[in-house]
């Protein structure tokens, strides 16, 4: 079954902590770089005792020495798992998935949800990027490096499976509602699509945190979640 990871992207731990009695079926939580800046390890140690495996999505993008001694600190807190930019190169993923060893899953972030084609291709001055051609290529530098799997959107978890190797994660935010708005993301999905591609993970916020009943919003996406991933 897929995992569903829910997004703790709310201003302090107490907030966390609140949602997550709420959520008493959660088993993967997200945190990023606005609630680790603000409350730092010990928000890490009080969801692992809490029995919850942590995402820490900090997308570390720096020289190799740098990016392995944050993996080496993200290790000894207990993370699951981690990114890092894809783009940081091979010798920066190469340290750092060393660092990681068998107790943190990498997984480069290839293209951000936010872009488009347009957006992307300004990014990078090329004018015929194409972002499911990017994602494509940074994945396969991923797998090359010996990392755990890739972060992309829902549009291209398809693409990636045939790159990866087998049983490799494939992380996937930009879930929304067939109707809903997608806010600052451009490339988004039901979680019922992304699941059917091959999704390994979903990163779930906004659809949860802006729900009347996010108890409710996140055993839907549990539903969803059950479908077998292909």
């Amino acid at each position: 079954m897929t995992e569903i990871i829910v997004a703790l992207d709310v201003p302090s731990a107490r907030d966390a902590l609140a949602l997550l009695d709420r959520l008493p079926e959660a088993r993967w939580v997200k945190v990023g770089s606005i609630l680790f800046t603000r409350e730092g390890p010990a928000l890490i140690e009080v969801l692992r005792r809490r029995g919850l495996e942590v995402f820490l999505d900090l997308k570390w993008h720096d020289i190799p020495n740098t990016v392995a001694g944050s993996v080496a600190v993200a290790r000894s807190l207990g993370v699951a798992m981690a990114t890092v930019h894809t783009l940081g190169g091979a010798a920066m993923m190469q340290a750092a998935q060393e660092a990681a060893g068998n107790e943190v899953a990498l997984v480069g972030v290839t293209v951000l949800t936010s872009h488009d084609d347009a957006s992307l291709a300004a990014a990078l001055g090329r004018p015929a990027a194409v972002a499911a051609d990017e994602v494509a290529r940074l994945a396969g530098g991923a797998r090359e490096a010996g990392l755990a799997g890739v972060v992309c959107s829902p549009h291209e978890v398809s693409r990636v499976r045939e790159v990866l190797a087998a049983g490799s994660r494939v992380v996937v935010p930009g879930i929304r509602a067939a109707a809903a708005p997608p806010d600052d993301q451009r490339r988004t999905a039901s979680a019922g699509d992304a699941v059917s591609a091959g999704a390994t993970h979903l990163v779930v916020g906004r659809p949860i945190l802006a729900a009347q009943d996010p108890g409710a919003a996140f055993r839907q996406l549990l539903r969803e979640a059950e479908a077998p991933v292909g």
